[in-house]
């Protein structure tokens, strides 16, 4: 899952949207260095990651992009379910995505102190750009898989993910769909947090 997702995730709670946003950069019993909710939050990242991983739906997806992305495959199909989400958001939460993106800007910001380094570095162009919102247009994924293969590992192959992503559009989605549904029930039955969504999200 990517960044939109961790965030959708963590219900309406501050404190858990805030660890599960930096749960990337706290590493091993770090976490224990945060307030209680926080550290929750860090927590859920790595089960929500977890689940993720193991899930069949999401294999599907990394087997459509192994041929050019081979084991960074997993991290183009997060970006892939970022825009899912992103563009089907009425879905899946009764606010709009510029307020919950707004609101999660405003809890970053207020604390900025508690963000790793490498989070305080990145999340002004974050905000600058609208990244949250962006991904709701597929014409923007082509732009953010760029700028992860500049600052990453990830292969420099965009126009190839494109290329696959409208062609096998309505696959990726259903296979999103049937994933997050799934993902939805295990993060509120399991860890008991309410996501504000519609009723007929599943």
């Amino acid at each position: 899952m990517n960044y939109l997702a961790h965030i959708y995730l963590s219900g309406d709670s501050e404190e858990i949207k805030l660890g599960n946003f930096i749960g990337d950069f706290v590493k091993g019993n770090r976490h224990k260095e945060f307030p209680e909710q926080v550290a929750f939050g860090i927590l859920l990242h790595r089960r929500i990651d977890s689940f993720t991983d193991q899930h069949a739906d999401v294999g599907e997806c990394i087997k459509l992009l192994r041929p050019a992305y081979g084991k960074y495959s997993g991290i183009v199909t997060d970006v892939f379910f970022d825009h899912f989400l992103a563009s089907n958001w009425s879905d899946y939460s009764v606010y709009s995505l510029r307020n919950f993106a707004k609101n999660a800007h405003a809890i970053f910001l207020s604390n900025f102190f508690m963000l790793p380094l490498q989070v305080k570095q990145f999340l002004p162009f974050l905000i600058q750009h609208k990244r949250l919102e962006s991904y709701a247009k597929r014409e923007n994924l082509f732009h953010v898989l760029e700028i992860m293969s500049r600052w990453t590992s990830l292969p420099s192959n965009s126009d190839w993910a494109m290329q696959i992503l409208n062609q096998e559009y309505h696959q990726f989605e259903a296979l999103f769909r049937s994933f997050f549904a799934e993902m939805i029930e295990y993060v509120e039955s399991e860890f008991a947090v309410e996501i504000s969504r519609p009723k007929n999200v599943l």
